[in-house]
């Protein structure tokens, strides 16, 4: 059987994540107001990426930790190298400062995102995703972290970030420790995807135990408009 982690997109949307998956032949997709990712096969035929055309539809799906070589017509871009951890040595720790994040805090959480993630979206529906905790200070979020993917047995993190005016508080190791508590209870292991272009971010991570798993290609496929004769589930 194939590690979950080689491809945690479909393991996810074949897994925990089944309920929120949208299909067509072999390709399996989030719904695109929650999250962007695919999941394609490989190797891929010529259907497969006639069925990902009329799933997607033309728009930019990014596809983590993947490397599939696209059909004729279609543009790669993004890509850069990274990195996929999986922890090690990590001590989980509950945090009576970290509150768990909900609908209500939505428009504070898509701006800071967008403020201090390098303008990354944030969708209105990520929340569902798993759980997000954050750290206030005066009534202001200035740190946060995640979870996204969740193939079976695991759980990515995502979304760490911290207000510049915050940092080096150890408020996102905390928040980390935080989510891999409630991941421990749940029987669940950590992972995640860092750009092996963020030195300080791994470091981060080297210092809480995660430890290097593989790298990865990160990227984002264009789907040419002659390939959508439909769009949607078959």
């Amino acid at each position: 059987m194939a590690d979950p982690l080689d491809d945690p997109v479909r393991s996810a949307l074949t897994g925990p994540h089944a309920h929120l998956a949208q299909r067509r032949g072999r390709i399996l997709r989030y719904p695109p107001e929650l999250s962007r990712f695919i999941a394609i096969p490989h190797p891929t035929t010529a259907e497969d990426w006639a069925d990902a055309a009329a799933l997607v539809g033309p728009e930019r799906a990014p596809i983590a930790g993947i490397v599939v070589a696209p059909h004729d017509g279609w543009k790669v871009t993004g890509v850069g190298p990274g990195l996929q951890l999986v922890e090690h040595d990590v001590e989980p720790r509950h945090d009576d400062e970290a509150v768990r994040l909900g609908p209500a805090d939505l428009p504070e959480i898509v701006a800071f995102v967008a403020r201090h993630r390098n303008g990354r979206l944030f969708t209105p529906r990520t929340l569902e995703l798993g759980t997000y905790l954050g750290i206030r200070r005066g009534g202001v979020l200035v740190a946060m972290a995640g979870e996204r993917l969740r193939p079976v047995g695991w759980n990515e993190l995502s979304a760490v970030c911290t207000d510049p005016a915050h940092r080096r508080q150890g408020l996102a190791m905390r928040l980390v420790r935080a989510l891999i508590a409630g991941m421990r209870d749940r029987g669940e292991q950590a992972f995640l995807h860092v750009s092996d272009g963020n030195p300080g971010a791994l470091a981060m991570y080297e210092r809480l135990g995660f430890r290097l798993r593989r790298p990865i290609t990160m990227g984002s496929v264009h789907i040419p408009e002659q390939y959508v004769p439909q769009r949607g589930p078959a």
